[in-house]
């Protein structure tokens, strides 16, 4: 069996490459010393095999093997579309 796989959801924020998008995340995290909620984002290129994703759109993406120097993640399915 499997392992599972880690699984994120996230904003494209660039679709100019063929089968490929950038995905921003945005996670909130705890500032070590001042104890404060901060909104940290980072951006993973996702494998798009149908060119389907458009720019605002909200997707999930999924941990896969390396299929080019920075990109290791596929897009799983398109949850909100961009209006």
């Amino acid at each position: 069996m499997r392992e599972q796989r880690k699984q994120l959801i996230g904003t494209v924020t660039s679709d100019k490459m063929d089968k490929t998008v950038v995905v921003a995340v945005s996670t909130l995290k705890q500032h070590p010393l001042y104890r404060k909620t901060v909104k940290v984002s980072k951006k993973y290129k996702a494998h798009d095999e149908q060119n389907a994703c458009q720019i605002g759109d909200r997707v999930q993406i999924i941990e896969s093997k390396p299929m080019s120097r920075h990109k290791r993640w596929a897009v799983v399915e398109i949850l909100e579309r961009a209006e």
